[in-house]
């Protein structure tokens, strides 16, 4: 039932894939304009390719399980499945595969871009293990979503993914280097879990020391945010289906 889940999912987004296309062109474009006619050195390019991936990676999740989700909701089609007598949780397994996939296919292009225009570098084992650190780095940014697309209508979960995704995105590091943040802005980062995500794929990536308190603060999110995620499901299936 999970597997049937995914690929409906994949087959509805692939249809219609002006989405996945913007969520994929807007990293790559940006160290294409910002990164690429610059000469940063090896280890602040790489960084760049690693923190425009993590924008990637939080912005196909916000978006599919934030404005995705509160659509779904507003369609007879996913009230209908939700009444019949299967678990909830293949098809929100298969909803979590299918935004995992988008994401994966997102960092795509940034990485073809790094690796042929840019001097960042990694080693296999270093490139696959930064991608398993994207996908836990990505859980706060997941789970956030299914936490906005089962509390609000589609019509309020727009902006509202929206009014989050770009201040967390620059505040935490994913557009500029938190080293040219001033001091309140560098106070400020440290608790966002962007800045937390961007920590713990550079140290994947280029086995550099993580600051300790954003990746503690990344944890601290993903705990909050999964809470909220479990609180909004049971809200919305008690106000739908009792």
């Amino acid at each position: 039932m999970t597997v049937l889940h995914w690929r409906y999912l994949l087959l509805e987004q692939i249809r219609v894939p002006i989405g996945l296309v913007s969520t994929a062109a807007f990293p790559a474009l940006s160290l294409l304009f910002f990164v690429v006619p610059f000469d940063y050195g090896a280890a602040d390019e790489t960084a760049a390719v690693v923190g425009l991936s993590v924008f990637a990676v939080m912005s196909s999740f916000l978006f599919t399980f934030g404005v995705g989700v509160a659509d779904d909701r507003e369609r007879s089609w996913d009230p209908y499945l939700r009444t019949l007598p299967v678990a909830a949780w293949p098809r929100i397994a298969g909803r979590i595969l299918s935004g995992a996939t988008f994401a994966l296919v997102a960092i795509i292009p940034v990485i073809v871009v790094g690796a042929l225009f840019t001097q960042a570098t990694a080693t296999v084992p270093r490139l696959v293990l930064g991608i398993v650190a994207l996908v836990v780095a990505g859980l706060p940014f997941l789970l956030g979503g299914l936490a906005i697309g089962y509390s609000l209508p589609v019509k309020a979960a727009l902006p509202v993914t929206q009014l989050i995704f770009f201040p967390v995105a620059f505040a935490g590091g994913l557009l500029l280097p938190p080293q040219l943040f001033p001091g309140w802005l560098e106070a400020v980062s440290l608790v966002t879990p962007a800045r937390g995500a961007r920590e713990l794929v550079v140290w994947a990536v280029q086995d550099t020391a993580p600051d300790t308190l954003a990746l503690v603060v990344l944890a601290g999110w993903t705990v909050l945010t999964a809470a909220l995620a479990v609180w909004a499901y049971r809200r919305d299936e008690g106000r739908r289906f009792r």
